[in-house]
């Protein structure tokens, strides 16, 4: 018998032992995360009265995976799209929360003596919100549709992006050992120029080759060039000097851009479930419990700040962002806790081997807590914030709507000047890093190959050409883009002072070319250090004049912003409402919301009339969707089936009341006796002399008469499958029966077959 090796048995007691507790957390209606730290815990190195794993090494491999894909997961539902979307107040709330919590966390770290590196790492951790453990909370309590519950989500959103930015500076902060702004700046504008490459590049090469490979791309095919594209993006990442979290995280962004993005989330799932599972599992096993005893007042106090810390910011950074005090009370109370992105950092911070051992378990343990807490925490938030009204002076109350109304306010005009240079400064960025991007590629791969074949200078111009040419239609972007727009020639007629301003910027567009120009041309003719100005002026002024680069330019930014909007316009064109006129709505504070009709919803067979819904809850049904049929404006007579979609508009408020009547599902036990109505089998012998020879099926009318069906006849022992209404019966024949068991023991006498010419009917056959 062969040996099992130890990785298999580790596997084994893991998922185990993570099914037992994850069954048991199910029961007692607890987060699904909380029963994964408490089986790692269980199968960890600390209990050793039951089987533990054999070797750590196996899980850190597998956890370090489950990050990739919990990452990735993440990406597919985050979008950059999405980022722009969820605006100010999500980015302004974010800032203030995570920033100050960032510094309350190195402070209290610092006054416990704990190391520099250690009390960074706590900051991080504190400044992380659970996503996972807040919809699960929002869901159970059904507030997922509530005004906050939007403010949150879009909190999260940016958390996400920030977490992984604080990663990569993390990383940089424990290989330097020291805190220092030029370097943290150079590593954050190096991670920026990554990023925005691997977007820009993704986002023009990957949709189109998922278009162009649609017809190949099955569930099977399209998992495994997503997981190849996933772990290719993390191969890279890590030979660039980032982390594998982030490759993984870009790409699913890049993904999540595609039409095929909901399809990869959905077959992605169980992956990120299964390998998320064993590195929540293996957080479990590095909880102490000598640690968390010797260190449990910490653990009380670190809670405190946690509870009180995140409610306090939170709250001020959506009331900042213009939120009335009600909806920043309820999104700050929802976000007082830590979870798996801290979990992540401490990690990260352990991989390193910049942080104490016992950081972690106490981390963990805070974690723990505040997610039981969680749902408390968003019950106490309206008790409490009707106290502070009550017990809040009327002038404070007076300015602090007034401050919120005010940024509600949907009327933003914009100046010429200020479209014209937003939109020079966001291409001639993108242009600038994807000609810095080709400079980079050439310099490292195409030139040096070039310079081992061709020799002396004729090897240096044809480097310095090729490089060129493959920069030119970026750089005649930067230079002449937005010169004929209709702000451009606006601005161009209003007065001489802003002919001047146009100028220099199309002079400081020239110059930022040239400048590129001398990058590509200096390393290969160091000496020539006049002349280079002049070839470069030379150069660029080719660039602007030769219509070919034009040409392209265009042609490139096209497939882009088609690839960038194609998931936009697929879904706009399945929205029942454009996406336009419902923001419109927001203004007046009207929201639509798409509804799922449970199967086993009340209200179903129920016409709109004898719903009411208009006078009970004050919505109103816009749409609905029932598979690819889209009834608009329904009228009155119209009934609600199992699975429809509605499309219905009102406030938050009457929608949250409206969807507990038709979205909830009722309990409904299934019986475990057979059921009355099952189909059964029989058979019928045509007997000598019976009625139904020479007859038909269509004259006997059977199907009608019995509700029988007849399925299979046999006839001199041929199989008999096609069986027509035309077809004449004639002695001998046997009948095969479908049916309920009742109809079937009523064949005859419902077909009006009376003695003596009855045929013999076998009823065992199920």
């Amino acid at each position: 018998m062969t040996h099992l090796h130890d990785f298999i048995g580790d596997l084994a007691l893991i998922l185990i032992t993570a099914g037992i507790a994850t069954i048991l957390f199910k029961w007692l209606k607890q987060p699904v995360v909380l029963g994964y730290i408490v089986a790692g815990f269980i199968a960890g190195p600390y209990i050793t009265w039951l089987p533990t794993v054999t070797d750590m090494g196996n899980v850190e491999i597998w956890s370090e995976i489950g990050v990739i894909f919990l990452l990735f997961a993440l990406g597919l539902d985050f979008s950059f799209k999405k980022l722009m979307d969820v605006g100010g107040t999500a980015s302004i709330a974010t800032l203030i929360n995570m920033g100050s919590m960032i510094l309350i966390g190195y402070i209290v770290g610092q006054l416990l003596n704990w190391s520099q590196m250690d009390s960074i790492f706590l900051g991080g951790m504190l400044s992380m919100s659970s996503t996972t453990i807040i919809i699960k909370a929002f869901n159970d309590m059904g507030l997922q549709k509530q005004k906050f519950a939007g403010i949150v989500f879009g909190m999260l959103i940016v958390e996400d992006l920030a977490a992984i930015l604080m990663m990569v500076l993390l990383s940089t902060v424990a290989v330097s050992h020291t805190i220092e702004g030029v370097e943290l700046l150079n590593s954050l504008l190096r991670l920026m120029f990554f990023v925005l490459v691997w977007f820009i590049v993704g986002i023009y090469l990957i949709p189109t080759m998922l278009k162009k490979l649609g017809r190949y791309l099955n569930d099977e095919t399209l998992l495994i060039v997503s997981i190849g594209l996933c772990l290719g993006m993390v191969l890279f990442a890590s030979k660039v000097g980032f982390s594998a979290a982030l490759g993984a995280f870009i790409m699913g962004s890049i993904l999540a851009e595609t039409v095929k993005a909901k399809a990869i989330e959905h077959l992605v799932e169980p992956i990120k479930t299964f390998f998320g599972a064993i590195f929540f599992v293996s957080v479990g096993m590095m909880l102490d419990p000598n640690v968390i005893v010797e260190y449990a007042t910490l653990i009380v106090v670190l809670t405190l700040v946690v509870l009180i810390g995140r409610i306090i910011f939170a709250t001020l950074g959506v009331l900042a962002s213009g939120e009335g005090l009600k909806v920043a009370m309820q999104a700050g109370f929802s976000l007082a806790q830590i979870g798996e992105f801290s979990f992540i950092i401490a990690t990260l911070g352990n991989s390193l081997g910049v942080i104490s051992n016992t950081l972690y378990p106490i981390i963990v343990a805070v974690s723990i807590i505040t997610t039981f807490t969680t749902p408390y925490c968003i019950r106490l938030s309206t008790p409490i914030y009707n106290w502070i009204e009550k017990h809040t002076p009327a002038n404070l109350t007076r300015l602090l709507e007034g401050y919120a109304s005010s940024n509600l306010k949907t009327v933003n005009k914009r100046t010429h000047w200020n479209r014209l240079l937003r939109s020079i400064l966001q291409f001639t960025a993108i242009y600038a890093t994807v000609s810095l991007a080709v400079i980079y590629l050439c310099e490292y791969f195409v030139t040096p190959f070039i310079l081992e074949n061709v020799p002396a200078i004729w090897g240096r111009l044809l480097a310095a050409t090729i490089t060129l040419i493959l920069m030119a239609p970026f750089l005649r972007a930067i230079m002449m883009k937005k010169n004929r727009s209709e702000e451009f020639k606006s601005l161009w007629e209003d007065n001489h002072f802003n002919r001047g301003a146009l100028i220099s910027l199309i002079v400081l567009r020239v110059v930022i070319c040239i400048g590129l120009t001398m990058m590509v041309l200096t390393p290969l003719f160091p000496n020539a250090t006049v002349w280079l100005w002049v070839i470069s002026g030379g150069v660029v002024t080719c660039i602007i004049f030769f219509q070919g680069f034009k040409t392209q330019s265009r042609r490139m930014e096209a497939r882009f912003l088609e690839n960038l909007n194609q998931k936009q316009l697929f879904e706009e064109k399945r929205a029942p409402i454009h996406p336009k006129i419902a923001n419109a709505l927001l203004s007046k504070d009207i929201h639509l919301e798409e509804i799922d009709v449970s199967p086993s919803s009340p209200k179903i067979g129920k016409t709109l009339r004898d719903l009411d819904l208009r006078s009970r809850y004050g919505v109103n049904v816009v749409s609905i969707i029932r598979g690819n049929q889209k009834i608009n404006i329904p009228d009155a007579n119209e009934r609600i089936y199992p699975y429809d979609k509605m499309i219905v508009a009102g406030s938050d408020e009457d929608i949250q009341n409206m969807t507990k009547v038709i979205a909830d599902r009722a309990q409904v036990e299934i019986p475990e006796e057979e059921p009355i109505y099952q189909i059964s089998l029989s058979q019928y012998v045509v007997e000598p002399g019976s009625p139904l020879i020479g007859e038909t099926i269509q004259s006997m009318n059977i199907q009608n008469q019995t509700e029988c069906m007849i399925i299979n006849i046999e006839r001199d022992d041929v199989s008999i499958i096609h069986i027509y209404p035309d077809f004449m019966f004639e002695e001998g024949d046997t009948l095969l029966l479908a049916g309920e068991k009742e109809k079937l023991n009523a064949f005859e006498e419902n077909l009006g077959l009376i003695p003596p010419f009855i045929g013999i009917l076998h009823t065992d056959a199920h």
